[in-house]
């Protein structure tokens, strides 16, 4: 398999596990506008910048600021996907979709394996 294909099958495999985190998700409540939780914001992978500084870019046209942004950036995703993670309020998530360049934003969400045993 070509280098291209393995990143685009990683990708794909990514973003379906993000839709169905995603479903999982919008089968709970709602939060609040005002409380902050991580999510995880995918975007497309930037060509002219480099990755972080692209995400802090996209998350200070919301916030206001670099420094906010700075301070919302959990973790910058820059190999097999692009996009951020960040502590955004569900005003901020919608102003976020807004953006160019912005794919998908899914709360972030931990899951347990079932491994049978008890």
């Amino acid at each position: 398999m070509q280098k291209n294909q393995l990143f685009s099958s990683i990708l794909l495999l990514f973003l379906l596990f993000a839709a169905i985190i995603t479903t999982m998700a919008d089968s709970q409540t709602s939060q609040p506008s005002n409380e902050s939780k991580v999510h995880i914001v995918y975007t497309e992978k930037p060509e002219d910048q480099e990755p972080e500084q692209y995400h802090i870019k996209t998350l200070a046209s919301v916030l206001g600021s670099e420094e906010a942004a700075k301070e919302a950036l959990i973790y910058s995703y820059k190999h097999a996907a692009s996009g951020f993670s960040a502590k955004l309020t569900a005003e901020q998530v919608s102003e976020l979709l807004k953006q160019p360049g912005v794919l998908q934003v899914v709360p972030s969400q931990t899951v347990q394996l079932h491994t049978g045993r008890v």
